[in-house]
């Protein structure tokens, strides 16, 4: 188990990468901070246009079969878009350490994260107890609620991974690819189209700071995806 005055890495990878080689790399990270030779990460990255299906996804929620490629996955959860302007976070963290092994809270330890970036770009969101996730709400939006930010993961050795995205600016259209999360008749909605427009590095610095709040110490680190830093 990480000791917990070592700092979490925190890694950026500015070109958008695939969605098998983020898998590939994952695992092999998961691997190493299972076995103590490497430090917890944090991965913020983009996806090209894509869609994952998780552990509970089903084919009737998939609405325009041959929009974006399909991924099948082994992360909890149903179906998810994932494209340019949707900030993705890979949380590979030792759920022993901060939340003693206890995944439901973990799940509420992520949500709290990224409500609490969300709070610092001015916007209030809450986290769901029955719908993972991050919602907003407001008398405009459809039914009162939007989704802004999903998650999802899975739990090997320990050691968590995918983790959670964010919608900055993606295109919205997208989403109508799929019923997103398996939730019928629920919006998503994003930063920009809430009329706050602002750059990833903002949101960045946002979900740094907001992380480091919840999770301790950060320690940037810099390079390709083909080369893990320990």
């Amino acid at each position: 188990m990480a000791a917990l005055d070592v700092p979490i890495r925190v890694m950026r990878s500015a070109d958008p990468v695939g969605y098998p080689e983020s898998v590939a790399f994952m695992l092999q990270e998961t691997d190493r901070i299972a076995r103590g030779e490497a430090r917890e990460l944090l991965w913020f990255l983009e996806h090209p246009p894509l869609i994952t299906k998780g552990s509970r996804g089903r084919d009737v929620h998939l609405l325009e079969r041959s929009r974006f490629p399909v991924f099948e996955t082994d992360r909890g959860g149903e179906l998810t878009y994932h494209g340019p302007g949707q900030r993705i976070v890979y949380t590979l963290l030792d759920v022993r350490r901060h939340t003693a092994g206890d995944v439901r809270a973990f799940v509420r330890l992520l949500e709290a994260c990224v409500t609490g970036a969300l709070a610092r770009l001015g916007v209030t969101a809450t986290g769901d107890p029955v719908r993972p996730g991050v919602w907003v709400r407001g008398a405009d939006l459809p039914g009162g609620e939007a989704k802004i930010g999903a998650l999802g993961l899975k739990v090997r050795r320990g050691i968590s991974l995918h983790g959670l995205s964010l919608n900055v600016a993606p295109d919205l259209s997208h989403f109508g690819a799929i019923v997103a999360c398996g939730l019928e008749g629920s919006a998503v909605t994003s930063l920009q189209a809430l009329g706050r427009t602002v750059d990833m590095e903002t949101v960045d610095n946002a979900l740094i700071a907001s992380f480091a709040e919840h999770l301790g110490a950060l320690e940037a680190v810099a390079g390709p995806v083909a080369q893990p830093y320990a």
